[in-house]
């Protein structure tokens, strides 16, 4: 599995040989979206930040799908956008593997004020269950995420914000990990705008001291599993 980073929230997964993109906010960050390929488009909730290019990226990729929740899939539906609706503690079978959507706490509704239905996440795994990645979106901690090594394969790696303000803060972030089982972390939703930013040096030694593995990749950098 490889995960390459966007910028903000975005990133493409490419499993399978299938390329999901998650959450694409990509033009701001200097990114050619021309560039992009990608069978998937997911979207975790209906904030502008996490939703912005989407519709431009599914047009770019007249082959890809749009998988989100209800509401969400019912937006687009409306632009005459093939979607795969999905929602909270559903799971959808893939080409590729699998997609489970899971709770979040956050809010969500689009850009007219219109309402994007729950928030949620994605947990997503390979069709041998060997490679398995948690997208939190955009939450704050909850006790739900102890269900994630419940029912789903075992995580190898969990993309969680980390910024604070909006969502959970970055030592939210580590018990996160804890309660997914998942020492391997790549932090997300800090940086992009002033409230969100932080001391990198002091976050790194807070996910070190508790032996977690904290990736914060530059835009365009992979992270391998």
């Amino acid at each position: 599995m490889k995960i390459t980073f966007l910028g903000h929230s975005s990133f493409i997964i490419e499993l399978g040989g299938k390329s999901l993109v998650i959450d694409p906010f990509i033009t701001d960050n200097n990114i050619n979206i021309d560039s992009i390929k990608c069978d998937y488009v997911l979207l975790s909730h209906g904030h502008m930040d996490h939703t912005k290019d989407a519709i431009q990226l599914l047009a770019n990729n007249p082959s890809a799908k749009l998988v989100s929740n209800y509401e969400i899939s019912n937006y687009f539906n409306e632009q005459n956008i093939e979607t795969i609706a999905i929602n909270h503690g559903g799971k959808v079978s893939f080409d590729f593997g699998t997609i489970k959507y899971v709770n979040a706490i956050h809010t969500s509704s689009f850009k007219d004020g219109r309402y994007a239905g729950n928030p949620g996440g994605f947990v997503i795994w390979s069709k041998d269950e060997k490679s398995c990645v948690y997208f939190a979106g955009d939450t704050a901690l909850t006790m739900d995420m102890k269900l994630i090594p419940m029912t789903c394969p075992s995580v190898n790696i969990c993309i969680l914000p980390i910024g604070d303000k909006f969502t959970m803060g970055y030592e939210d972030a580590s018990l996160a990990a804890d309660f997914v089982e998942c020492n391997s972390i790549i932090g997300c939703h800090y940086d992009t705008f002033d409230a969100i930013k932080f001391d990198k040096s002091k976050v790194k030694e807070h996910f070190s001291k508790k032996e977690q593995r904290l990736y914060l990749p530059a835009i365009g950098e992979s992270v391998i599993i």
